[in-house]
């Protein structure tokens, strides 16, 4: 191949993640007059999620520290979507990947972290992400030597992927009109990046985060912060305001947007509409002012194929 000829032709993985879409949800908003809601389609990464980001932050902060070389195995705790992002980024720059996960995880998660090759130790589902959390601390405790824990409710390089990037696309993509961002929260780190750089631009931005409504709940990757693990990342005075979604709610949501609105997304992105519509009824728009709000739609509807929540109900 001529030389330069393939920085012409195509991107590498590592430049595939980020600058993903934002779509108009119009079908949601026609009884919204002034109301303009957004989505960030994150399933157009790479790895399938917004976790890419984080994941290839992490790996890259590491490898260029030496933390993460030669002869070391990547370890962490995921509930599925960061462990995807690992296992792609370990099989395409070849660094082994181990992930202690929750067993009750969806099964295309499993099957996808499989094909990658990654090795998964899985924890109680009764112990949900906090469990997986507590088996990875103790593996890096007992094999310093053998395992870089990354770390990604601690690791400073979370949320600063959403801060260098996911806020500064938004602020483009929007051309600076943002007035609500709304974001669930798992490790928080999309929360807190996206905020922190968002209240910089412009202070007047709304940023409402959003977390299951109790400690038992099916949003997948979410986390409900009164009665777990809280990740040293999180910033609990960032928020304008705090909301609780249902799992049943974020259920009938995903239903509806397949349905209705031709959206197959994940349960995360469907809780996050859930609370995005919520929050536009409540406005008090004034006559020739906007609400654009956006919120980040975590991954697709697709890993989440064999839950039986599809078949439940009407839209």
């Amino acid at each position: 191949m001529p030389v330069g000829l393939g920085e012409t032709l195509g991107h590498s993985l590592l430049e595939r993640i980020g600058n993903t879409p934002l779509l108009r949800l119009d079908a949601l908003t026609r009884d919204l007059p002034g109301v303009a809601l957004l989505g960030k389609a994150e399933w157009y990464n790479p790895g399938g999620s917004v976790k890419d980001r984080a994941a290839a932050n992490i790996v890259s902060e590491a490898r260029g520290s030496g933390q993460l070389r030669p002869g070391r195995i990547l370890l962490d705790a995921t509930s599925g979507n960061t462990g995807i992002a690992y296992a792609m980024l370990g099989a395409a720059e070849g660094f082994p990947v181990t992930l202690c996960m929750p067993e009750n995880v969806s099964r295309e998660r499993k099957q996808i972290l499989q094909g990658y090759g990654a090795n998964i130790l899985y924890t109680d589902p009764a112990d949900g992400s906090d469990g997986a959390i507590r088996m990875a601390r103790e593996l890096a405790r007992n094999h310093p030597d053998q395992y870089f824990y990354a770390d990604q409710y601690s690791n400073e390089a979370n949320w600063k992927a959403h801060y260098h990037g996911t806020a500064n696309e938004i602020w483009l993509q929007t051309q600076g009109r943002i007035t609500h961002f709304v974001s669930m929260m798992g490790t928080s780190g999309t929360f807190v990046g996206t905020t922190r750089r968002l209240k910089e631009l412009n202070p007047s931005v709304q940023c409402i985060s959003l977390q299951p409504d109790s400690a038992f709940h099916g949003i997948e990757g979410a986390k409900h912060m009164a009665s777990a693990i809280v990740p040293k990342i999180y910033d609990p005075q960032l928020a304008d305001q705090n909301l609780e979604i249902s799992t049943e709610d974020a259920h009938a949501m995903a239903r509806h947007l397949s349905r209705k609105a031709g959206l197959l997304v994940g349960i995360s992105a469907a809780a996050a509409i859930v609370g995005c519509l919520k929050i536009a009824r409540d406005l008090p728009l004034k006559k020739g002012h906007e609400a654009v709000m956006v919120t980040i739609l975590c991954d697709s509807g697709d890993k989440y194929l064999s839950e039986r929540f599809w078949n439940e109900g009407k839209s």
